[in-house]
């Protein structure tokens, strides 16, 4: 991956998260919508991290099936939260289905 190639897949998922924010009506300020770009040899992590709800994408090696993780948390200084749940990086040009999907998740999974 280019620095310039990164650099675009951090742009677009940061103003998709934020879109998945209003999405959620998580109101400003309520939220961190954080980017990691990390090394060379990865995408970095995009996050999403709400006082409930912490969502990432990435560029996984193994495929977009799992480009995005979903889990429960308890705050923003909760790092680890509730199980992992992995869906498809393509559901970043769709916020409502990925918003069903943390909504699904909150409601199974939150502590």
């Amino acid at each position: 991956m280019t620095i310039f190639a990164k650099r675009a897949f951090h742009r677009l998922a940061r103003h998709q998260l934020g879109l998945l924010a209003k999405v959620l009506d998580l109101p400003s300020g309520s939220f961190d919508l954080r980017s990691n770009m990390a090394g060379i040899a990865v995408s970095g992590e995009i996050t999403l991290h709400a006082e409930h709800i912490y969502v990432q994408a990435s560029q996984p090696f193994g495929g977009f099936d799992t480009g995005i993780l979903i889990r429960a948390c308890k705050g923003r200084k909760d790092y680890t939260g509730g199980p992992n749940n992995f869906t498809s990086l393509d559901l970043l040009r769709e916020p409502n289905k990925l918003a069903r999907m943390v909504r699904m998740v909150l409601e199974r999974d939150r502590p």
